[in-house]
């Protein structure tokens, strides 16, 4: 199949292909109306009525954010499946993006939980058609061998972090004058935003972009179908019979992923497709998936447990300046913005002599135990709403610098590891962690309160910090297992 890039390299947006421009600009003013949404959705959960919001108790809140965020990444890999069997990858994200407003628009118009459970279901179901896709797209956007390829992911992420830092500075400020709904209404004008430039510039994404690669047919395609309607009608009954609740929402979703990794494992390793050292290498990535499942437990509780934090316990004039505290969900990706570039220079830098790895996996969630230990010294700082915001600016920059160890090589090292019958599978296995992770931010967040804090946080942190050591202390046999993938 040709595509509209394999006859010249077209240098259009900072020397790349045209295209890359309208994917950059579509997943910035996703990730705009996702985290947007994210930094205002908890205290629209547990704010009391008269403040606008629906009085759930705080964990409960805490517990719905932290299984969306852990459904929205579940979803990633249905929605890889969609494009793969369904639909293409280009006409999988337009549907994604569009079903993305819908659920904004709704969370902006209908009240109570009613408006949150058809917004977030649109939301999730949208996350999860565009999120993995739109990046599949920018990979078809250059030959193989292409210099550029490696310097024009950089471009895109660079947009998912600037989407990420303004979109909860706008929503939070919105919030705060004239309401929740006003918030939500910013997301899914963002969303709009980019569906509309994504739809005008389309043609620009090639031919490639529209490609079916294993479409269903026949009874393959009835079969499917039904299993999914069977899925659908399992759990509206398990809603509407009270199995399934808001306050046991994050549990359901943590095990549910973990279940579906367990199986992804054993699929891969019972199969005969797989080499003898296909399968070493499998059996070395179940300890990496460990680490980062443990990481983004405590990563993704910058969505869970210190917008809590940063409501009741920041004085938000501390800095002689109002800020809202949907603000503080924008530090960690501004901070990537600048941390990115230094930590790939640096990496360049050190060439051969750069962390394998499992040493990069170790310093990631070692560097989260280090954020959580610096909570205890933050919430020692003083008692009740008195914390200087600058306390947990630092906290939240050494989440950033964690992340960096951790996050950018953890898709790499999926794909180093997998066999050649299951590159996509092992790809959803380390979205699987965050998805588990997510969820279990929120889980966690039942346990925490104004009273336990010191406990909370060092608990967590002292934990994190542990996995890491174990994790350097299993790099030989890791090194062994992983067959020359460093």
């Amino acid at each position: 199949m040709t595509t509209a890039f394999s006859k010249a390299p077209q240098r259009g947006f900072f020397g790349h292909p045209r295209a890359l421009a309208n994917l950059f600009g579509t997943e910035l003013w996703e990730r705009f109306s996702f985290y947007g949404m994210q930094a205002i959705l908890a205290f629209y959960l547990y704010y009391s009525v008269t403040d606008g919001g629906l009085g759930l108790p705080k964990a409960t809140a805490a517990g719905i954010v932290g299984a969306y965020g852990g459904l929205a990444y579940l979803a990633s890999v249905g929605g890889a499946w969609v494009a793969d069997r369904l639909l293409g990858a280009e006409r999988t994200v337009f549907f994604g993006a569009l079903f993305i407003m819908l659920g904004h628009v709704v969370l902006a118009v209908v009240p109570g939980l009613t408006g949150v459970a058809i917004g977030l279901v649109l939301v999730i179901l949208g996350t999860g058609g565009l999120k993995s896709n739109v990046t599949a797209l920018v990979g078809t956007l250059y030959e193989e061998g292409d210099a550029r390829r490696d310097a024009g992911f950089s471009l895109f992420y660079m947009g998912i972090n600037i989407g990420g830092t303004l979109g909860p500075i706008v929503t939070g400020y919105l919030r705060d004058e004239w309401g929740f709904h006003v918030g939500f209404g910013a997301a899914a004008v963002g969303m709009a935003l980019g569906l509309a430039q994504y739809w005008i510039n389309r043609r620009n994404l090639g031919d490639q972009a529209s490609v079916v690669p294993n479409p269903l047919t026949g009874a393959a395609r009835v079969r499917s179908f039904s299993i999914i309607a069977a899925v659908v009608v399992v759990l509206v009954l398990l809603v509407v019979l009270g199995v399934i609740r808001p306050d046991n929402l994050a549990k359901i979703v943590t095990w549910t992923v973990l279940a579906v990794s367990v199986a992804y494992f054993v699929v891969i390793l019972t199969s005969k497709k797989i080499t003898p050292v296909e399968r070493s290498r499998v059996y070395a990535f179940i300890p990496l998936f460990i680490i980062s499942f443990g990481f983004w437990s405590l990563f993704q509780q910058q969505f869970t447990v210190l917008p809590i934090f940063a409501d009741t316990r920041v004085d938000l004039d501390g800095l002689g300046f109002h800020i809202t505290p949907e603000a503080f969900n924008s530090v960690e990706p501004a901070a990537v913005i600048v941390l990115a570039p230094l930590f790939a220079l640096l990496w360049t830098k050190l060439r051969e002599r750069q962390p394998g790895t499992p040493v990069k996996f170790a310093l990631g969630v070692i560097g989260m135990g280090i954020a959580f230990l610096l909570m205890v010294a933050v919430v020692q700082a003083g008692s009740g709403k008195v914390v200087n915001p600058l306390f947990l600016i630092l906290v939240l920059i050494v989440f950033a610098l964690a992340e960096m160890c951790l996050s950018p090589v953890g898709l790499s090292v999926s794909t180093k590891l997998a066999p050649k019958a299951f590159q996509a599978q092992m790809v959803a296995l380390f979205f699987l962690s965050l998805a588990a992770g997510s969820s279990t931010a929120g889980e966690l967040a039942s346990y925490y309160s104004a009273d336990n804090e010191p406990a909370y946080f060092g608990i967590l942190g002292g934990a994190a910090i542990v996995l890491g050591l174990i994790l350097i202390g299993l790099r030989p046999l890791l090194k062994k297992l992983m067959r020359g993938v460093d």
